[in-house]
């Protein structure tokens, strides 16, 4: 056994051949997947009676209630779940719609176009705009910019096609957070307008002002405030101010039916409350749980990103602690990690990797791609301890380089 934890604290296991082989039989599997999904089809309805791109229905639903003149009936579930089989037949399973009216702007542009092009063109663009991301990340490294590995382990990556089944817009969150993340340095005002964007995801949003105030990134904090409150100006100028209250009053449907109650499944989500929830844990206590882990990797990002650590590390903690600090997390939202492990990538290739840095990465790669599968079956979850230990072992990294390995003490002794 020491041998073998030994052989996981190096990352000797972990070569260019391997990951190679890995990656391109998850990219022929997901590949094979969809492709499956697209040949049972009858039309744009899959073999299960779900819409292809499921949630994507409900995008494209809401679209076409905006373009009704109804932009409040999309967070009106009895108005919304008539749209969606009105459109994809009386058996279709309801698809809520919990974002703000932000993406009802998106969700109307889809909704000009049939809906097989509506879900082809959101599905190619955003995936192209989340492999560009990724291509920004790397190149910030010049040793590597022929290296053509990087492609194929971000196409592999397994919340790649648990994104693409479901239509959702975790290529657009990706993208829009590694190109920020990439630019900081140079382009703070650009940075602070792709964060606002993200606005459509406001619960990935509560770790940013922090990142960004310990900083001292004054003009991406002011930029992202700005952009922000443009799209509301848009929404309220274009919608109306109903829409906002009928999206306000949907948020007690979205926290109570879905997430408190679990009528989606407990082992969709990807959180702290969840997994205390899926081990029994009353409502209430997985909240205490969830806050007091919120509480802690907030502290811990702000104290990384006002330390003197190397911005790699900086940018990869911050989209694994966005995860963390949100209750409301599905597998298919673990797209987020893409740019946290180009980040930590390029750290260890920049400078050498710690001990369990190359074991983590592969463990963060990898554990889209049993996320949901695993606690549905064993109710055993990986994803949180997974992301819980990343953070552990990318705030140690950070530790050393600012001199405060001392504080390390007091991690547990199996990290050392």
């Amino acid at each position: 056994m020491p041998g073998f934890v030994d052989f996981l604290r190096s990352g000797a296991w972990l070569t260019r051949e391997r990951m190679r082989l890995v990656a391109c039989a998850a990219l022929a599997a997901s590949l094979l997947g969809a492709g499956w999904l697209i040949v049972t089809a009858s039309g744009f309805i899959d073999a299960m009676g779900r819409p292809l791109g499921t949630d994507f229905s409900s995008f494209y639903a809401a679209g076409t209630l905006v373009l009704d003149g109804l932009p409040s009936a999309p967070y009106d579930q009895v108005a919304q779940v008539a749209r969606e089989r009105a459109i994809f037949g009386a058996a279709t399973p309801f698809f809520a719609f919990p974002y703000p009216p932000f993406f009802l702007l998106i969700a109307a542009a889809a909704a000009l176009l049939n809906y097989p092009l509506a879900l082809a063109i959101w599905q190619g663009t955003t995936f192209a705009l989340y492999l560009m991301s990724i291509g920004v990340i790397v190149r910030r490294l010049e040793t590597i910019k022929t290296d053509r590995l990087w492609p194929l382990l971000a196409a592999a990556f397994p919340a790649v096609l648990i994104n693409v089944g479901h239509g959702q817009n975790g290529f657009l969150t990706a993208a829009l957070f590694g190109f920020a993340l990439a630019l900081l340095e140079r382009r703070p005002l650009l940075t602070g307008v792709l964060l606002g964007l993200l606005a459509y995801k406001p619960q990935f949003g509560l770790m940013i002002p922090l990142a960004l105030l310990a900083a001292g990134q004054w003009r991406a904090v002011a930029a992202a405030a700005v952009t922000v409150a443009t799209l509301a100006l848009v929404t309220l100028v274009t919608f109306g101010t109903d829409v906002w209250q009928a999206f306000l009053a949907s948020t007690s449907f979205t926290r109570t039916a879905l997430l408190e109650q679990g009528d989606i499944s407990l082992y969709k989500f990807q959180s702290v409350f969840s997994w205390m929830r899926l081990w029994g844990m009353p409502v209430d206590l997985a909240y205490v749980v969830q806050g007091a882990v919120s509480v802690a990797v907030a502290a811990a990002l702000v104290w990384l990103w006002r330390s003197g650590a190397r911005y790699s590390l900086k940018a990869a903690a911050l989209p694994i602690a966005a995860l963390l600090a949100t209750p409301f997390c599905f597998d298919y939202d673990l797209m987020l990690l893409a740019p946290g492990i180009a980040f930590l990538a390029l750290d260890g290739l920049a400078r050498g990797f710690a001990p369990w840095q190359k074991t983590i990465l592969a463990a963060l790669w990898t554990v889209p791609l049993i996320a949901r599968s695993l606690p549905q079956a064993t109710l055993i979850p990986l994803a949180v301890p997974v992301m819980l230990l990343a953070f552990a072992i990318l705030l140690r990294r950070a530790m050393s380089d600012v001199g405060a390995s001392r504080l390390w003490h007091f991690a547990p002794r199996a990290l050392k």
